[in-house]
């Protein structure tokens, strides 16, 4: 994601005046670390010491949900199951729902009392209800971030309380957040509620975007001593979401400030196209020794870039293909690249896979097409 910035700078430096409206830099951001992201493209927009490590504090709870809402989904539980409450939850310190150990909570409860009202409580008791243990569960939640590739990020518990072992970085949460809000889009609603009550105790979400911004609507706050005031927010706007990850700013109102300046510059100077929908070919190139002769090349999911805003008109597109192309071929595997420039600025290569896996031809295709392969 670092050299695509790279590439963009290049491509803003050499842009035509005419044909994008100008970018200024990103404006001057209060905090430790800080990034903005398209979460369709993925692209970073804006960033400043995004893979330092960093203390996460309760942007832990991303992970835990992830794995919650992983089980729900899995059928390892249910929405209206009821988990009993242990002196280790009830106990926890921290922020809480207030759980009664004398009273069984429902799973559905348990979630918007640990995304709402950032209950540790609520964590712990759907942890132990998941792994067994607290320790179990951070187990998991480690081969989780290893899964999704968030190389930074390690996790010893599973609130966020302070720990030297406990610790991530700002593009690994915005990746996190990005995968949660697309894989878990039933659940990703809970983020918008701005209180919830339980147990005759009604608490407001933290996340002070959710009352000024109608265009937020997530995602997670986050604070210790150590930490810092912390925010995660997602804003749509026009059917486009962009995520700003805010990490370690001095008060609740500043991390809501800060991460908003990323966000209205984000949407003001950037837009976002979708160049070519999931499983479409996108180029068609001479397969050898295949059982069929041409291979057909593009992704998996919808492609998107993310370009300065008013230019997404002037992409220009070259596959670049390697040859000989040889099967067999696996759907997925790499088989050429799609190069893109405005207005002959470059831009960015992105790989090209193949949208079919196609097995070795028999003794005569083969046979042909190596003597084909002779004279090439």
């Amino acid at each position: 994601m670092k050299a695509l910035v790279f590439l963009l700078s290049l491509f803003l430096l050499a842009l035509p005046a005419a044909a994008a409206l100008p970018v200024p830099p990103p404006p001057q951001v209060d905090a430790r670390a800080w990034l903005l992201i398209d979460n369709d493209s993925a692209l970073s927009l804006a960033e400043k010491n995004a893979d330092a490590r960093v203390e996460p504090a309760s942007l832990t709870k991303l992970m835990t949900a992830f794995l919650a809402f992983s089980a729900i989904k899995d059928g390892r539980l249910a929405l209206d199951q009821t988990l009993p409450v242990s002196e280790h939850a009830w106990k926890t310190e921290g922020s809480r729902m207030f759980l009664d150990p004398k009273q069984p909570a429902r799973v559905e409860d348990l979630l918007k009392g640990m995304i709402v009202q950032s209950g540790n409580d609520a964590c712990i008791v759907l942890a132990e209800a998941i792994a067994g243990s607290e320790d179990g569960f951070a187990a998991m939640m480690n081969e989780e971030a290893r899964r999704l590739g968030m190389t930074g990020t390690h996790y010893v518990n599973a609130t966020g309380l302070p720990n030297p072992r406990h610790y991530t970085t700002a593009r690994d949460l915005a990746h996190l957040a990005s995968t949660l809000i697309r894989t878990f889009p039933e659940f990703y609603k809970i983020y918008s509620m701005k209180e919830y009550r339980y147990n005759g105790i009604t608490q407001p979400n933290r996340n002070r975007l959710l009352f000024i911004d109608p265009s937020v609507d997530g995602m997670k706050t986050g604070h210790t001593d150590s930490a810092g005031y912390c925010l995660i927010a997602s804003a749509k706007r026009d059917q486009r979401r962009l995520l700003s990850v805010v990490l370690g700013t001095n008060s609740d109102a500043a991390r809501a400030m800060e991460s908003q300046k990323l966000l209205n510059y984000g949407f003001q100077f950037f837009e976002t196209v979708r160049l070519y929908p999931g499983n479409q070919t996108v180029s068609s190139m001479r397969l050898y020794r295949g059982g069929q002769s041409m291979a057909r090349a593009g992704f998996l999911s919808d492609f998107y870039v993310t370009v300065p805003r008013g230019s997404g008109k002037h992409i220009q597109a070259q596959v670049i293909s390697r040859q000989p192309l040889l099967a067999p071929l696996q759907r997925g595997q790499r088989i050429a690249t799609l190069r893109l420039s405005i207005d002959g600025a470059p831009l960015a290569d992105y790989p090209l896979v193949s949208l079919d896996s196609v097995e070795v031809a028999g003794l005569l295709g083969r046979t042909w097409d190596n003597l084909l392969l002779m004279f090439k």
